[in-house]
């Protein structure tokens, strides 16, 4: 009988349960934790820039044309407060997830399970779906967009269950 895992995860935590019998409580095989969750953001970013540091600087802007807003104006920028591509925190829920995505493929090159079922925070299943293999995407047969990492097993087989019928 081929084994489905269900991963209830979000961007601090990932449980990672296997289906027993059915109707039976799901056992958990796995307890993920992202330590970068639990930090403040002053403790990841250690090279921090003021929102403004680059206002008066004529580096990488064309020479002695001046920084700031006169440079900046003419050519449409809105305005010069730095801001990052990526906050800390998200850069922190993307490394989770591949994590997260290295652990399955892993368990699934050793056979532990052939299907997947996954239920995680809405703003954290976006950032796993993109970090998941693509051969492991073949083998999610649920997702749903809800929290459940801290439901126990019985719990979460029973709001998987419904959210099942809802959708059937």
């Amino acid at each position: 009988m081929p084994t489905t895992w269900t991963i209830a995860a979000n961007a601090g935590r990932a449980r990672i349960f296997s289906d027993a019998e059915k109707g039976q409580a799901l056992q958990e095989v796995d307890d993920l934790v992202n330590p970068g969750a639990q930090q403040r953001v002053l403790d990841i970013v250690t090279d921090k820039m003021s929102p403004r540091s680059a206002q008066n600087s004529g580096h990488n802007i064309g020479g002695g044309q001046g920084g700031g807003f006169q440079h900046a104006a003419p050519a449409g920028a809105q305005g010069n407060d730095y801001q990052p591509a990526i906050t800390p925190s998200e850069h922190e829920a993307q490394k989770f997830a591949k994590d997260i995505s290295q652990y399955l493929q892993q368990a699934h090159q050793a056979g532990r399970f052939q299907h997947l079922v996954v239920a995680a925070s809405p703003e954290f299943l976006g950032v796993l779906r993109d970090k998941i293999d693509p051969q492991i995407k073949a083998l999610i047969k649920l997702e749903v967009n809800k929290d459940y990492t801290h439901s126990n097993g019985q719990e979460l087989r029973a709001q998987l269950e419904a959210h099942q019928d809802k959708s059937a």
